[in-house]
């Protein structure tokens, strides 16, 4: 058992969210009870999320994609009501971090999906250094999508380049498609992402690099539970992974 303090101080120490210019505000987001025994987490803050949390009788809930974000405009109707409603009603307390997630060289989502795959980053680019690169023993384009297909359970989007063997691999979760034109000019001859955006067939045509996209939600279930388990261990919680699906 913990206190609510301790485990946002423990988050806190270990992704340092000051050092990141966000999307809306990581850390504690919706106060519940002060005592924390169990916690669930989740990539998102959905009501189905939330209503699965309650089922396990969780204190605290933690999650990649939070509640609040930069352009809402701040009235608590609808989805907002309800997701809030219950949050308040059983005294559950929400905690989100978005980018500094991604970014966490052990815990975070791009170092958790490398690891499933044996990509050691060596390198980093794009905005804030969210993007992740590695060398590769060569592979196929198709080679390597049969593998993503297989790990994460879902079909992915795979626009060939021009058919050289794969030797760097640079990959960044979630939506990510604008950080391809970072990952060719770091050397990659490959980008995995989440989602694909229109320009992105067009680059990977015009360049020769490849682009993968493989799902915004199916690359991103890996950094909360190498952060849940981590702080787990340190304050002596039990924890539990609720995958909601989403074919996003």
């Amino acid at each position: 058992m913990t206190d609510r303090a301790a485990l946002e101080l423990r988050l806190n120490e270990l992704l340092e969210p000051g050092r990141f210019k966000d999307y809306g505000p990581n850390g504690l987001q919706v106060e519940g009870r002060a005592e924390v025994r169990h916690l669930v987490c989740g990539v998102t803050a959905s009501l189905a999320l939330i209503d699965a949390a309650i089922a396990a009788r969780a204190d605290a809930i933690l999650v990649h994609h939070g509640l609040f974000w930069r352009g809402h405009d701040g009235r608590v109707t609808g989805w907002m009501k309800q997701r809030l409603a219950r949050l308040l009603a059983h005294d559950i307390n929400l905690l989100a971090y978005h980018l500094p997630l991604d970014a966490h060289p052990t815990l975070g989502n791009n170092a958790q999906l490398g690891a499933r795959f044996g990509w050691t980053a060596d390198r980093r680019f794009g905005e804030q250094d969210l993007g992740f690169s590695a060398a590769i023993e060569p592979t196929e384009l198709p080679a390597l999508t049969a593998r993503l297909r297989d790990v994460l359970g879902r079909d992915v989007t795979a626009v060939p380049g021009d058919g050289r063997p794969l030797r760097r691999v640079a990959w960044c979760t979630g939506g990510a498609q604008g950080y391809f034109e970072s990952a060719i000019a770091a050397g990659a001859d490959v980008f995995v992402t989440g989602e694909i955006s229109e320009p992105q067939a067009h680059y990977a045509r015009e360049t020769g690099v490849a682009f993968v996209a493989a799902g915004h939600h199916a690359t991103e279930r890996y950094g909360v539970q190498g952060l849940s388990a981590r702080v787990a261990q340190d304050l002596g919680l039990s924890w539990q992974f609720i995958d909601v699906d989403n074919p996003a």
